[in-house]
């Protein structure tokens, strides 16, 4: 404190009567990854004692952070900023769920490998996130300084480090794209990918400059604040496996360099987060905390030296945002990095004309129309001014492979263990298609086949052919008590046309020819044996606004289809008690034609940060239907995995067969840890409340109400959910597991 106190009489002095004297003041943020939260209680502190930063310098999140304290961010606002980013999508190769296209949501991040088919062979992934969403919100949060070229030229002057993989040198940015300049600075190695910027590639700045003091002196400042996040290297009793050594000498280096920098602080500021690690971003409300805790420690020494220097050189007013208009005139494009994919097909899924106004957000939304297509690994865009007031927009593109391999797992309680093995190529049929074959090798076998072709033509017009072959083994139940099992062995072909109004929503019509075997194993009261097919025509609407598919937050999706049932044709035989039924018209069964709907709503709705609400309604009704089990639904199980499936906790699946059905579900979903969630459900349903005779006549309904409590562990093999289920009616309580994502 002695030493600031004298620097600053020294300036004083010297200056004395001087005009515009006031001494230089420099801020530097250090690297720590999640840790790097923790410089917004500092930013906050600052403003709240009326200290004008004049340079910012930063490396890794600490040029994240400072970056926007430099385009005039307050430290409040970058508080409100940092509460509200989904950590989860934007650290990782993920994109949010709501930025692709309905048909290709259901399929998304689903298998535990996927392997690139690149250079004529598979190849192992390479473990490191690109982060197309993580390019746009900073192209979202900068956008008010997109004319801005020169750092210094900001309302705070600004420079941020980044390392040259090849020469091991570091590379201070203050000028180009302010996008790509901090981009660089935070690609940690092995954690995110490199950056190909002005003929180099870069990596994080911390690996040889993680705390820039020295910058900030070489930019003007006289006096330098410094917030450092990293406790240095590990001590000997914290290092205790190959991967601590490993990261302790990478960061040999850097820790003498920061003791140097350390030196150079006139405020040095530092933080006790041994608590948390670089990748503790869900911790980040709690990191948060602790620099606004820590903020509050700094504030008299912030406070005193705002006091005296305005004591000595008057009031000093904080400086103003960057001021510009929220939409920019775009009359130009530029696009670089295409490949295998025409200009033309990247213009039409980008859904992109230039002479017209853009946002930010209109910026963003048509790149993820493109992104969603999943055609492309990396859209990334910047504006260039032009001599009036119209901008250029430059996409750099980096094309996805066209061929992939997919592996994942499933366990459930009632398919059993399995493997799932997906192929999908994309114009590898016809041009801009996907084709994809699925198999699930297990005790269940079963094999779908898909190929969806897009129509240039037609914006946003497909056409999918499916087919889809399997065999069960299904319980038949007596009210509610198992009595016998029977095999099921079904194929479906299906072809659809689908227009898809925008990302979350999809309608089209299609027909589908279904086959059925039935074969008892275990005889019951009522048998069938044989074969029955038929078609359906139908109309579905899709709508999918979940931010995952697996434990989303928020969101709905909406699955609703009605068809009409025809060309039906049994060849089946029926037996009671083991007895073949000569005169089967004493069954009342009847197969004339018949409408047939189905409806599945989710909602998810978060109360806490931590806390989900979720709801679930589910119906399916066939109108004039007397078939008993042919076409019913299959009411039980907490997962989806056959078709006619309606879920319900509290009973197993195919405990009840019904041709009407209506249930809720309501639960809450707690996250207790990053990966560990406990859900609770309680459900009701009605069924068989349609008369069969008359689709109009509502029939004595019977009624069922069950709970769950389900523990889940998400892990890179998808979740493993451990549930306890209790149903009112049958009074037992049945566990149930699931590991994976359905097939």
């Amino acid at each position: 404190m002695y030493r600031f106190l004298i620097v600053l009489f020294f300036f004083s002095v010297i200056h004395a009567g001087a005009q515009n004297a006031r001494p230089k003041l420099g801020l530097t943020l250090s690297g720590g990854g999640a840790k790097g939260l923790a410089h917004i209680g500092i930013l906050k502190a600052i403003d709240s004692a009326g200290l004008n930063i004049d340079y910012v310098t930063g490396t890794s999140m600490g040029s994240i952070i400072g970056a926007l304290y430099a385009c005039g961010y307050s430290g409040d606002s970058i508080e409100k900023i940092a509460r509200k980013i989904d950590w989860d999508i934007l650290l990782s190769n993920s994109s949010s769920l709501q930025s692709l296209m309905v048909e290709e949501k259901d399929e998304y991040n689903k298998y535990a490998v996927e392997l690139p088919w690149v250079n004529s062979a598979f190849r192992l992934p390479i473990g490191v996130l690109e982060s197309e969403e993580l390019w746009l919100k900073f192209s979202e949060f900068f956008f008010n300084v997109r004319h801005i070229k020169d750092f210094s030229k900001l309302p705070k002057g600004f420079s941020c480090i980044a390392a040259d993989v090849a020469t091991g040198e570091s590379v201070v940015y203050n000028k180009g794209e302010i996008v790509y300049a901090i981009r660089s600075s935070m690609a940690i190695p092995t954690v995110f990918t490199a950056v190909n910027y002005e003929k180099r590639k870069l990596v994080d700045g911390g690996v040889v400059r993680n705390f820039p003091v020295s910058d900030a002196k070489k930019m003007g400042a006289d006096l330098v604040i410094g917030s450092n996040v990293t406790a240095g290297l590990l001590p000997t009793e914290k290092i205790r496996n190959a991967f601590q050594v490993l990261l302790q000498i990478a960061f040999f280096r850097e820790d003498a360099d920061s003791k140097n920098e350390r030196k150079l602080c006139d405020i040095y500021v530092p933080h006790l987060l041994d608590d948390y690690t670089m990748g503790s971003f869900g911790s980040a409300p709690e990191i948060i905390q602790e620099g606004i805790d820590r903020g509050r420690e700094m504030y008299p020494r912030f406070k005193q030296l705002a006091d005296s220097l305005n004591a000595l050189y008057g009031i000093q007013h904080q400086d103003k945002p960057v001021l510009s208009k929220d939409s920019v005139w775009i009359s130009d494009y530029k696009i670089t990095g295409l490949d295998k994919m025409k200009e033309n097909f990247f213009l039409h899924v980008l859904q992109f004309e230039p002479n017209h106004y853009f946002s930010a957000a209109q910026l963003s939304e048509h790149v993820r129309k493109a992104f969603g297509t999943r055609y492309y690994n990396k859209i990334v865009y910047s504006l260039q001014p032009k001599k009036d007031t119209a901008y250029t927009i430059v996409f750099d593109v980096e094309e996805n492979p066209l061929t992939f391999a997919k592996l994942g797992i499933l366990y459930n309680s009632f398919a059993g263990v399995g493997l799932i093995g997906n192929l999908t190529a994309r114009n590898f049929l016809t041009p801009y298609s996907r084709s994809s074959l699925t198999l699930h090798v297990g005790e269940n076998m079963r094999l779908k086949a898909e190929h969806t072709q897009f129509f240039r033509s037609i914006r946003n017009f497909s056409a999918t052919l499916k087919m889809q072959a399997e065999q069960f083994n299904i319980n038949t139940y007596t009210n509610y008590k198992k009595d016998g099992v029977y095999t099921q062995a079904y194929f479906m072909g299906d072809l659809s046309m689908q227009v898809s109004m925008a990302r979350k929503f999809a309608g089209g019509i299609g027909t589908r020819f279904e086959t059925f075997h039935f074969r008892p194993d275990i005889p019951s009261q009522l048998e069938l044996r044989g074969t029955v097919d038929f078609l359906t025509s139908y109309a579905f609407v899709k709508y999918n606004s979940l931010n995952s598919n697996i434990y989303p937050k928020k969101g709905v999706k909406i699955d609703a289809e009605a068809g009409y049932v025809y060309s039906q044709n049994p060849k089946l035989r029926f037996y009671s008690q083991g007895r073949l039924i000569g005169n089967q018209d004493s069954l009342g069964f009847s197969f004339l034609n018949y409408t047939r709907t189905r409806l599945n709503v989710e909602h998810y709705v978060p109360v806490y940060p931590k806390l989900v609400f979720l709801t679930q309604f589910q119906s399916g009704i066939n109108f004039n239907y007397q078939q008993s089990i042919l076409n019913d639904f299959y009411v039980g199980g907490l997962t989806n995995v056959f078709r006619n499936q309606v879920t319900f906790a509290g009973v197993d699946e195919g405990t009840v067969t019904t041709s009407s059905i209506a249930t809720l579900q309501l639960g809450l979903r707690f996250q207790m840890y990053p990966s560990l969630f406990v859900t609770g459900r309680a459900n009701a349903l009605y069924h068989n409340f349609l008369s069969s005779t008359n689709r109009f006549r509502f029939a004595t309904a019977t009624f069922l109400s069950g709970y769950s409590l389900t523990l889940g562990y998400n892990f890179v093999l998808g979740p493993l959910e451990v549930s306890a289920m209790y149903c009112d009616q049958t009074g037992k309580l049945l566990p149930y597991v699931n590991l994976g994502i359905p097939f």
